[in-house]
């Protein structure tokens, strides 16, 4: 029977939701709605030094603002809970103490002091095959010295036994064969002395609890992969190992290096999905979607982040994403973020976008400058006038609010050298002959033939016309500016207008 797919978003609620974590889950749920699987989200809270309160609500809300939402989590149980991992600790403890029983594990009682006593001593100290017989621990201690230690309950960590001149071997779904040399491999924690188990333990036995087919992570944890593979093996699962898939890291701008979230604070974009604010310091660190970005398009950038469909498409729905998706077209080199690229692919989500499904969105921005909307249905054909102007969300007040509040203050620099009193004439003349419901077009054949008649070229009066209306040398075609205005508000803005610049 072929096996069922599932696949798991595991991160640790220490902070904020970086846009590298976002595509590793969005590829977990590609693949899984691909394949008719299971898309699960597991909370690795054992490091409690780094809980942080707050954060796993964070990440729930940014999965789903994303339309990413898990089939089973933490607040979606399924048959295969606890979905934190700091609920399943008793399981960890056990499966230790069988490593230790078999051979593959031992229990170390070395102090905080006497490591770092070691490390000060040997720079580039390692735990492991070639130091642990100098160490105090139960593969140097006699037993009855282990047995009391244990009884007396003295703190102890229990550490993997790495084998000697051995090779660790496994195919990688985006690399291929990946190997490694055991000798360069340290006896890394699996338990620690409270009882928590490390990421390395953890991750075998959940993994195995919750009957992972796939696991996709990030490139980073690659050289973890021979202690996983060997906890596989020692613990009798290795049939039952998920398939592996290290995906290829967000990297700078410069293509030097992993992006962090100092990168983005030094180079002005956010790398979260959302605002990230630190309990403890109040601090807020700016997300995509409060800067402006559609969750569309912020999915859209982020598949491309090192995946392609193998042609020149750019722009791709979430279901045509799971439609196309296939692992084969993962690339095994980094992807350099580029902020204006990702700029480009919301302003194409923004014009796409209907009016109607931008408007939740741009009414509540407006709201928040105090913008009362009386009528929506103008709203709905702003929005659709200016939205291949915008950028960014938030572009849609400077490219809108005029319509809905006439400008309190004008550009006179750049109308008062040529103003005259002929063009104050032909301003008034032209208001007064303005009619209801006239388009743009008709509008436009209006003024220029007006203008013929008064000797002028259109052109010199389209400016003082547009800063009559918006304030500015701004906004969309001026007669489109004028007939979504109306006779009356475009009358009363011309007598402004002119009072401000005579």
């Amino acid at each position: 029977m072929e096996k069922k797919i599932r696949v798991r978003f595991a991160p640790s609620p220490t902070g904020g939701l970086h846009l590298g974590g976002v595509r590793t889950a969005l590829f977990n749920y590609l693949f899984a709605k691909k394949h008719n699987g299971t898309f699960v989200l597991r909370v690795e809270d054992t490091d409690q030094n780094r809980f942080v309160a707050g954060a796993e609500e964070y990440i729930v809300d940014c999965l789903n603002w994303c339309g990413l939402t898990p089939d089973e989590s933490p607040q979606k149980p399924g048959a295969f809970g606890p979905y934190r991992q700091s609920e399943r600790k008793a399981s960890y403890k056990q499966y230790a103490e069988q490593l230790i029983a078999d051979g593959y594990a031992y229990y170390a009682f070395d102090t905080p002091e006497e490591l770092t006593a070691k490390r000060n001593d040997q720079p580039n100290f390692l735990y492991g095959q070639k130091s642990r017989m100098e160490m105090r621990n139960s593969l140097t201690l006699p037993q009855d010295e282990v047995a009391k230690l244990l009884s007396e309950n003295t703190p102890y960590v229990v550490r993997i036994k790495i084998p000697e001149n051995e090779n660790v071997s496994f195919s990688d779904m985006i690399r291929g064969l990946v190997s490694f040399d055991t000798n360069l491999v340290d006896d890394k924690v699996l338990l620690k002395a409270d009882g928590m188990p490390t990421y390395h333990l953890a991750v075998v036995v959940d993994d195995k609890a919750m009957e992972i087919s796939h696991a996709f992570r990030g490139e980073e944890w690659l050289p973890s992969s021979p202690i996983h593979i060997l906890l596989w093996k020692y613990l009798g699962w290795e049939d039952e190992m998920p398939q592996w898939a290290h995906l290829p890291l967000i990297l700078k701008p410069d293509g030097n290096g992993k992006l962090s979230k100092r990168d983005g604070d030094r180079l002005g974009f956010p790398v979260y999905a959302m605002n990230w604010t630190d309990p403890k310091t109040g601090d807020i660190t700016k997300g995509f979607k409060e800067l402006g970005f559609m969750p569309e398009a912020f999915v859209n950038l982020l598949a491309m982040l090192g995946w392609n469909d193998g042609t020149d498409k750019e722009i791709f729905s979430l279901a045509e994403l799971i439609d196309l998706f296939s692992i084969e077209r993962i690339s095994k080199a980094g992807a350099k973020f580029d902020f204006e690229k990702a700029k480009w692919y919301n302003h194409e989500w923004i014009k796409k976008s209907s009016a109607s499904s931008l408007q939740p969105s741009v009414q509540s921005l407006l709201t928040q400058k105090n913008i009362d909307i009386k009528d929506e249905s103008l709203l709905l054909k702003v929005i659709d006038l200016v939205k291949d102007r915008c950028n960014l969300l938030g572009d849609f007040v400077d490219q809108s609010i005029y319509f809905f509040s006439s400008p309190a203050e004008y550009d006179l620099a750049a109308v008062k050298p040529k103003w005259s009193p002929e063009k104050a004439a032909f301003f008034q003349e032209f208001g007064q002959n303005l009619t209801d419901d006239a388009s743009a077009l008709q509008q436009e054949e209006k003024f220029k033939s007006l203008a013929e008649t008064k000797g002028f070229k259109p052109g010199e009066l389209m400016l003082p016309f547009r800063i009559m209306l918006v304030g500015g040398k701004f906004g969309p075609g001026v007669f489109d500016i004028a007939a979504l205005l109306g006779k009356a508000e475009t009358q009363s803005r011309i007598e402004k207008g002119i009072a401000a610049f005579n």
